[in-house]
């Protein structure tokens, strides 16, 4: 590990809100690799972005804590001395630093069931490098929904390769899917690209139920249909193979009526796991509605209309009055919101051991952590 720098110089917070001049990192770490989010307390929004493009390792242990340090830490150095380089010259002549870290808020893909070395280590590490006193570590769902829906109850569904839904009341957290490509993730881009290749393979041997127009672009994706099996199966990257035939079955969406079925079907799963993770009314709604805000985020839904008009009509018949909006933010502003809001004591989101862990007594008043639930909800 490469994280020499002392807390000692670096100004520590203490145990109140953090003042307005002081800064805040939000982090992603992803298949894509590590991004980092520079913020002030007082300013909404990030100064500064950085980009380390390989992504942390996963090995026997879960995620590998010191190589995700070893990106980190140097990233947020430079980010905090660019935003730091006009401080005063008072504030440097003390021998302090010219900056204050008040909050870290670190989103991974994976927290959830291989993040332990991150829970063990990255508090401990993050105050002897950084001065900083208040971690949060998220799963990338919990970012996610923070990015897309801020702290509000809602349900915020991120499709991609995968599909994950989550909710909350602001009491506990409800999820549904976000299983894997064996088990779940259904109507996501791999169970998309999945459904249509199974109906371009059925056209190519004459059975019920294939797709000439998805065997023509299975051909042009991939050559010859009876190949197929020989560049997949040897693959250990198969669901983002797969997901890479889901545009083409929205391409031929309009014209086949295979392909639309296909998406009609996904939307229909997709729908049930933000119904079965949107929380219910507050208050009894006998007008119809209310039932909260479900925001649609990831690469999934850049699909548009021929994914999208279905799911909003499956939406309305499982949820109706929700209001659904796409996400105006990505999960590294959910970080950086949940930095912004633990460095002022407003995180408001529930605490889990594995799904929004913050260390005890980081914040006055802190509450009990939360159950995740997802088992159906009573009738």
């Amino acid at each position: 590990m490469t994280h020499a720098a002392s807390a000692a110089t670096h100004a520590v917070p203490g145990d109140g809100p953090a003042g307005s001049g002081a800064y805040v990192l939000g982090v992603d770490s992803g298949g894509s690799g590590l991004r980092v989010a520079l913020g002030r307390v007082g300013e909404p929004g990030p100064l500064a972005t950085t980009v380390c493009a390989e992504p942390v390792r996963t090995g026997p242990g879960g995620i590998d804590a010191g190589h995700l340090l070893d990106q980190l830490l140097p990233a947020a150095r430079e980010l905090l001395e660019r935003a730091s380089a006009a401080a005063s010259a008072e504030a440097r002549s003390n021998g302090a630093s010219a900056y204050e870290v008040a909050a870290v808020a670190i989103g991974a893909a994976g927290m959830a069931t291989l993040g332990d070395r991150l829970r063990a280590e990255l508090p401990g590490a993050l105050a002897d490098a950084l001065g900083v006193r208040r971690v949060a570590l998220a799963a990338d769902a919990v970012t996610a929904y923070a990015g897309a829906v801020g702290q509000r109850p809602g349900a915020v569904v991120a499709g991609g390769t995968g599909m994950i839904a989550l909710g909350t009341d602001l009491k506990e957290w409800r999820r549904a899917d976000g299983w894997g490509h064996l088990l779940g993730d259904s109507g996501g881009g791999a169970w998309i690209g999945r459904a249509g290749l199974d109906a371009a393979m059925r056209a190519h041997d004459g059975r019920r139920g294939g797709s000439a127009a998805l065997l023509d672009r299975l051909r042009a994706v991939f050559g010859a249909a009876e190949t197929l099996p020989g560049l997949l199966y040897p693959r250990s990257d198969r669901p983002a193979v797969l997901a890479s035939f889901a545009p083409e079955v929205a391409a031929c969406a309009g014209a086949d009526p295979v392909a639309a079925g296909i998406l009609r079907q996904a939307a229909s799963h997709v729908a049930e796991a933000a119904a079965a993770v949107c929380p219910a009314p507050t208050e009894p709604d006998g007008a119809g509605g209310g039932t909260g805000e479900v925001a649609l985020t990831g690469g999934l839904f850049r699909m548009g209309e021929p994914l999208i008009a279905p799911l909003r009509e499956e939406l309305a018949r499982l949820l109706p009055g929700a209001r659904v909006t796409t996400a105006t933010g990505d999960p590294l502003t959910g970080a950086l919101r949940i930095a912004h809001a633990l460095a002022t004591g407003d995180l408001r989101l529930p605490r889990h051991p594995t799904m929004l862990f913050v260390p005890r007594g980081q914040e006055t008043g802190q509450r009990e952590e939360t159950a995740v639930h997802s088992e159906p909800r009573p009738e």
